[in-house]
């Protein structure tokens, strides 16, 4: 049996496959949505689900996954591209 990467949702504190967690990733341009799973920077997970993007946003802790202080505007448009499904 093959073994499948496991990563924790920053949001609910869940386990999951990774295949079935976003990752969000804070790069040189800002924050950004990783649709390869491959971009360079540091990088945090977080289920798809609308609980855990507004928890890891609200809470913060997102930001202290990404060891970084987004401004609002940019949480704003992340998540914006989340709910927009342009996954």
């Amino acid at each position: 049996m093959a073994h499948v990467p496991e990563r924790t949702c920053v949001g609910c504190r869940g386990k999951a496959p990774k295949s079935d967690l976003m990752r969000i990733v804070r790069a040189d341009v800002g924050l950004a949505l990783d649709r390869t799973g491959h971009a360079p920077g540091r990088g945090a997970y977080m289920h798809r689900e609308r609980a855990c993007v507004d928890a890891a946003l609200a809470k913060g802790w997102l930001a202290r996954a990404l060891s970084t202080g987004p401004p609002l505007d940019e949480l704003g448009r992340l998540r914006n591209e989340i709910e927009t499904g342009e996954l």
